[in-house]
Order: structure tokens, then sequence, then C-alpha cells
């Protein structure tokens, strides 16, 4: 239990961690040639993420045209759109990959395999399939996420877990919430579908990291269930969670 109050007071002080997600792009660059063509805009794929990824939300650009100023000054407010072709006699397989400015991947689509023996419809076909799994996860741009490179947590004084006294306000279940796999963790959405907690891995079993765009807090696994922790006026918070991974 200790190792779990030390996170929660080295989060309480430190402000500002960086976690990549989709939501926190509202820019997508978009080849005017992937890298597996020989031609611009071969089969449409090109002119089709473009248009995919606009109806998903994003403001897209192909990468070689003239940017507005506020992303060609800094491209790390954009994610860059790839395609990964795998090889097959009697399929065309695609994956959908968006990256960051330094090449981490922020997401990763599903394997899609088309069977359609005229190319131009097989790699169409591929495309949006690939495409559907972005479709099932939530979009709403939440604001350029934070270039960290690192940051130095403050030293914090351990006090020994029989001497800690922390009044807590405990809260019940208001419905069960689905975890969807994001890059960095998941996110929980309820059945409207709304998303309602965002979760980042650590490096504890069952402990994420958990914001939800009021308060930042952990989520972690006690006695066979799940809690959102969080102070709110110094007060500890920990409301009970359903949730089905």
């Amino acid at each position: 239990m200790k190792r779990y109050l030390l996170l929660l007071l080295l989060f309480a002080t430190v402000s500002g961690y960086a976690q990549n997600t989709i939501n926190n792009y509202k820019y997508v660059l978009v080849p005017e040639q992937y890298s597996f063509f020989k031609e611009v805009n071969q089969y449409g794929l090109n002119s089709l993420s473009k248009k995919l990824l606009e109806e998903k939300g994003f403001t897209v650009y192909f990468d070689n045209k003239d940017l507005p100023t506020e992303i060609a000054n800094n491209k790390c407010k954009t994610m860059t759109a790839d395609l990964i072709e795998k090889k097959g006699m009697f399929t065309t397989t695609l994956t959908l990959i968006l990256k960051d400015c330094q090449g981490n991947v922020v997401f990763k689509g599903k394997e899609c395999k088309s069977r359609e023996k005229e190319f131009g419809t097989a790699y169409n076909d591929a495309l949006k399939n690939t495409f559907a799994s972005l479709n099932e996860l939530p979009y709403a741009f939440a604001g350029e996420v934070a270039k960290v490179e690192s940051v130095k947590a403050p030293e914090v004084a351990v006090v020994p877990a029989n001497q800690q006294t922390v009044a807590v306000e405990s809260t019940e279940p208001s419905g069960t919430l689905y975890a969807q796999v994001t890059a960095n963790g998941f996110q929980l959405i309820d059945t409207t579908p709304k998303k309602v907690l965002t979760l980042f891995k650590t490096s504890i079993p069952d402990c994420f990291i958990a914001e939800n765009g009021k308060y930042k807090g952990i989520v972690l696994k006690k006695d066979g269930k799940w809690f959102f922790e969080y102070y709110n006026n110094d007060k500890l918070i920990s409301e009970e969670l359903l949730i089905k991974f």
C-alpha cells in the first residue's frame, strides 16, 4: 500500500506529464505517395486516406504541400499517417499507422486483408478496413500534448505505512465502463458511448495514472475491485469502478 500512496504523492506534485493519444492532435499529414508504390496517389489511396481522416474529424494536409504557419513551424502539432503493406500471393494486406513527430506510434490499426483480384479494388478495400479500427476509437481534440523529454520528480519524504493516516471518502460505482486499448494504456467509455477516464500504464501491475478531464489520480485494483483515487481540496476520494476489459 505504501508504494501506491507514494505514487499518489508524486502524481499530485508533478504535473504536465506527456502521454500521446489521438485526442492530443488536431492535424494529420498524409504522404502523396506511399513507400510501396511507384506513383503519386496510386489507386487513389492517398486521397482516400485524407478523406477518411477528415471524416474522423482531423484537419488533414498532404505532407509536401504548403502548410499553415502553425504546423509548418512545428511539426509536433501533427501526426503523420502511413500504411504498412504485408506481401501475399493472393491477398492484399494493409495496416494504418499514425506517428508523432518523433516517430513514436500513437495509433496502430488492425491488419486488414482483401482477396479481390483487381489491385485497385483490393488496396481500397484493405485501406477502408484498417481505417475502420480507427473509427472504433472515440475522438475529440483535447489540445496538443506537451513535449517533455524528462521530468525530474521532487524528493518526497516517505512516511512509514504504520504512521500514515489518510481520510478517504468512498463512492459506489455508477455503471459498467468498457476499456478500449490505446497506445499508452486504455480509455474507459460508458454505454453512450462517452469517454469517462483515460488510463496510462505504470511500472506497477494493476495500477494506472488516470485523468477524467477534471481530476488526475490513479486507478488501481484492491481486493479484486477497481478504484479511481484522486485528491479534491486535500481530500482523498476513492471511486469504485466496474471495468470490463
